[in-house]
């Protein structure tokens, strides 16, 4: 996938400029300590035009994010919307990934930030709505215990830990991974939120030891407008050999069908589960279509 080229404009700190010309420090704690935030978002061609999906949440989140993290902060949500928009018209760009980073000033210490950066980019991002269904095993690694970190901040260093589940999976030949909690139970994937059906209902686990997506916050308001049965509970990998469908959710996931888990088939075709229904009210949300589509 291509970032950018020579042409690409990024925003940092209140400058449009070209990519390859912007630059950052060597000593920021964000490059050392992972001491910074991010948000993944994404744009649309809608029938009603480029539309970025639910900005105001994502940069919510992203200032929420600094403040757990006590990093300053100072744009508001207005700002980083037209910010957004303005570095897709100045790039031509419409189905794409939005990608904010807060950085960090040069310190070394491990003291809170004084000051802060902000970047953000975006690249185009035209496969979406992949209908191929993934391979998943159970990783070994653990999503971070919920007393050693902010789980609910976007951090950057939070990411290496999901890197070392994907590639596990990768090496053992899986498309992804599910990765439990320090108790034992199911999590999350590496980058997405996870969520199962069994005897006509969708169970996902509940906030605590996860990321709470704002695509799974999406997934929860369907079901409740198409009156799809959903529960928040916590549950073990072994429930999951009994599923009949799942599926992981997330900026860049959307909706995700899981074929198999640790190379045993689900119980249900894909085209017959409630993750299908979902994933179809799900795109026509995102492109602005109306719910009549999927209503069936």
């Amino acid at each position: 996938m291509e970032y950018y080229n020579e042409d690409s404009v990024l925003f940092l700190d209140g400058k449009f400029v070209k990519a390859k010309e912007a630059g950052g420090s060597l000593f920021s704690q964000t490059l050392h300590y992972g001491y910074g935030v991010f948000e993944g978002i994404r744009s649309y061609y809608t029938i009603h035009g480029t539309k970025i999906f639910k900005p105001y949440e994502h940069f919510d989140r992203l200032r929420r994010s600094c403040e757990f993290l006590n990093i300053p902060f100072a744009y508001s949500l207005e700002e980083l919307t037209q910010l957004s928009y303005q570095v897709l018209e100045k790039n031509n760009l419409t189905n794409a990934y939005i990608r904010p980073v807060v950085m960090t000033g040069e310190n070394l210490t491990l003291t809170s930030a004084q000051e802060s950066s902000l970047m953000i980019c975006a690249w185009e991002w035209d496969k979406y709505f992949d209908h191929r269904e993934a391979t998943v095993c159970i990783s070994s690694y653990q999503r971070s215990n919920p007393k050693s970190t902010k789980l609910e901040a976007k951090v950057c260093g939070h990411y290496v830990n999901s890197i070392l589940a994907f590639s596990e999976a990768k090496q053992k030949g899986f498309d992804g991974a599910i990765m439990l909690d320090a108790h034992g139970f199911v999590a999350e994937g590496p980058g997405s939120n996870f969520f199962y059906e069994k005897d006509g209902i969708l169970y996902t686990p509940p906030r605590g030891n996860i990321l709470p997506g704002i695509t799974r916050q999406t997934v929860l308001e369907i079901c409740r407008e198409l009156e799809l049965p959903v529960k928040e509970k916590l549950f073990r990998p072994e429930e999951l050999f009994e599923a009949d469908s799942a599926f992981f959710c997330g900026t860049a996931a959307e909706i995700s069908a899981v074929a198999s888990i640790e190379g045993q088939k689900l119980n249900k075709p894909w085209k017959a589960s409630l993750g299908l229904i979902v994933q179809e009210a799900y795109k026509n949300i995102v492109m602005e279509k109306s719910h009549a589509y999927v209503i069936v």
